[in-house]
């Protein structure tokens, strides 16, 4: 099948007949379309060349003593290959540029890692690229505690919030939830469904809760709990964790600090030991840059010793930390373990990408997601447009959500924006969902010099709008 032929099956879920709860994930209120065709994408001219296959693997049979890149040695390769690698284009098929808030743009690199080929998941060299993968999200997530621990389980991001709610809250307990969004509401939602009592502290859309309400919050009742979502990808909304991790350990030292990082991990800063943090939660296909499909979470200690000191045990079987924190811990220090069979290959892709991550400095990339970012926010600024996050202190790295102009809606511009090779996201907060749109920013098309798709993207919105705009004058 033709990649116009896969984006014509895709542009159906762009169809905007089909009448769908606003409550449900990823769904706006639609309207009747004057056009029922499939939206039809034509590749940019420098995009149509025929698609390369991916470097041929080298197998060894017998014994197996390193994995696809060779373990030791595949982080300095892959440092030491992209800058090689300048003038080449991509291998991948011609494609819209996916620039939504996740899954985003893979590197070549790290989808080739996917291909590799079967291997045993408790086999040496399986466990030695899992070990290293555990090795480097301390580093990224900027933990030197060896008592903190790694996790990473097949699954979604949701499947964090599980961890959290199962492993750390018993029946009967209170978490207090900021609100900044859609996702908070969720967070909310999977805490009721383990028994803890889950109270929202929420703030006007765009906005975030403020420290002197968290404080007057922390006082009321005795929350074993707090959660913060980083970045809310519903809203774009960022919140500083350092001064709320502050307050809270002096307003509630005993309360457990826990911040939903799945769209900003790689490309935010988050200093777990420096900020005293007790869990940062995130996912695999968001800044990251890794496919979808690994729920990844660093705890403390003190979540940890939390998790070691419950009266009852975990209300949950497959999340269970009991289950799998020896197997992480038999990983990393290189030893075959098992509890469930994981993903080989998604965590070869992982691994790639952590190499390429961590082949430059942290602070590098974060100044690179912020430099983007403001680029981003100036230029729709210029054409116009408010952003939902109005205050620049609120404003993330890695997405902007954009209002659009009055009277239009997602399904009005969405497929425009497609047949010039991008897609954006529609929105997703249940109040405000019928009116804006939501960019991701982040990874690949941010740190990969050549690639030109956040330019793209903005002449697309440009432009687009522009069209929309006169054909409803017709």
């Amino acid at each position: 099948m033709s990649p116009n032929e896969r984006l014509s099956l895709f542009s159906r879920h762009l169809n905007t007949n089909s009448h769908v709860p606003l409550r449900t994930p990823f769904t706006i209120e639609r309207e009747s379309s004057k056009d029922d065709k499939d939206t039809h994408w034509e590749p940019p001219p420098y995009q149509k060349q025929k698609s390369k296959t991916p470097s041929e693997q080298k197998r060894s049979f017998g014994t197996q003593t390193t994995s696809l890149q060779e373990e030791g040695k595949r982080d300095k390769n892959i440092a030491d290959e992209t800058p090689k690698k300048a003038n080449k284009m991509s291998a991948q098929p011609s494609h819209p540029a996916l620039l939504i808030p996740g899954p985003i743009e893979f590197d070549d690199e790290v989808l080739a890692s996917m291909s590799h080929y079967s291997e045993s998941h408790v086999g040496m060299p399986f466990v030695n690229t899992f070990g290293e993968v555990l090795t480097m999200l301390r580093k990224l997530f900027q933990t030197d505690n060896s008592a903190s621990q790694p996790f990473v389980i097949s699954g979604s991001g949701t499947l964090g919030w599980d961890q959290v709610a199962a492993n750390l809250g018993e029946r009967g307990d209170e978490a207090l939830v900021l609100h900044t969004g859609y996702f908070a509401d969720s967070f909310a939602d999977c805490f009721e469904a383990y028994g803890v009592k889950a109270t929202q502290l929420k703030a006007p859309i765009g906005d975030r809760p403020q420290l002197d309400e968290v404080e007057k919050a922390l006082k009321e009742k005795d929350y074993k709990i707090i959660t913060i979502t980083h970045t809310d990808t519903s809203t774009g909304v960022l919140s500083e964790i350092k001064p709320l991790a502050d307050l809270v350990r002096k307003v509630s030292p005993k309360t457990l600090i826990v911040v939903d990082a799945v769209c900003s991990v790689g490309c935010e800063n988050i200093e777990f030991d420096n900020w005293d943090l007790d869990v940062v939660l995130t996912a695999s296909q968001k800044a990251i840059g890794c496919p979808a499909g690994l729920s990844i979470l660093m705890a403390s200690e003190r979540a940890i010793e939390t998790f070691k000191n419950r009266s009852t045990p975990p209300q949950t079987y497959f999340a269970s930390w009991k289950n799998w924190m020896p197997i992480m811990q038999n990983y990393e220090a290189k030893k075959p373990s098992y509890f469930a069979t994981p993903s080989p290959q998604l965590i070869h892709a992982l691994h790639t990408a952590l190499s390429q991550i961590m082949a430059r400095p942290l602070s590098e990339r974060f100044a690179k997601h912020k430099e983007v970012s403001q680029h981003v926010k100036k230029t729709i600024g210029e054409m116009g447009l408010k952003q939902l996050a109005t205050k620049e202190e609120n404003q993330a790295a890695g997405m902007t959500a954009i209002y659009l102009p009055e009277g239009l809606t997602p399904p009005e511009i969405l497929p425009t924006l497609m047949k010039k090779g991008v897609i954006f996201a529609g929105g997703l907060h249940k109040e405000i969902a019928t009116k804006y749109v939501r960019f991701g920013h982040m990874g690949v098309s941010v740190m990969d010099d050549k690639r030109d798709d956040i330019e793209r993207a903005l002449k697309a919105l440009k432009e687009g709008l522009a069209e929309v705009s006169s054909k409803s004058k017709e």
